[in-house]
């Protein structure tokens, strides 16, 4: 198995999920690719390196389903994204702590297609909830989980 590697949709990942990544990085000695389209802060650790992409539609997702590897994990909100990256045989964890899988993922972008038709008609659906602890505790217990498992080679 090739070496994990963790991911970071960075544009709109919550600072909180950033931080946790990143402590877990040091902990584990786990590599991280932070991918944005602007400049991100500049992280000490030597395990911690930057992209940034251009401007432009979804060269950011473009970029992470390039590199990734079946062995690594990427952190997203973003569907689409997470579909490609599931796709390629890679895991895919969202902010809130939930991991994708193939037939979930289908599942959501079945319902967000279906609610930005609906949003077209003028529905109002509301977004959603503002990130809060129980979504960082979530995510927290979720990597952890997730990252034992994948350095046990499972």
């Amino acid at each position: 198995m090739t070496s994990l590697k963790i991911w970071i949709d960075a544009d709109g990942c919550p600072r909180p999920v950033k931080e946790l990544v990143l402590r877990a990085s040091e902990r584990l000695r786990i590599p991280v690719v932070m991918v944005a389209d602007r400049p991100l802060a500049r992280e000490r650790s030597p395990l911690v390196s930057s992209v940034v992409v251009p401007r432009d539609l979804d060269s950011a997702d473009r970029h992470i389903v390039e590199q990734v590897d079946p062995a690594d994990v990427v952190i997203t909100a973003d569907l689409p994204l997470a579909a490609l990256v599931v796709g390629k045989g890679a895991v895919a964890l969202n902010p809130r702590g939930e991991l994708y899988t193939e037939e979930n993922v289908r599942e959501r972008l079945s319902y967000r297609d279906f609610a930005m038709a609906l949003r077209e008609t003028g529905q109002d659906l509301g977004g959603p909830a503002p990130f809060s602890r129980k979504d960082k505790d979530r995510f927290a217990s979720s990597l952890d989980r997730l990252l034992t498992r994948r350095l046990a080679g499972k």
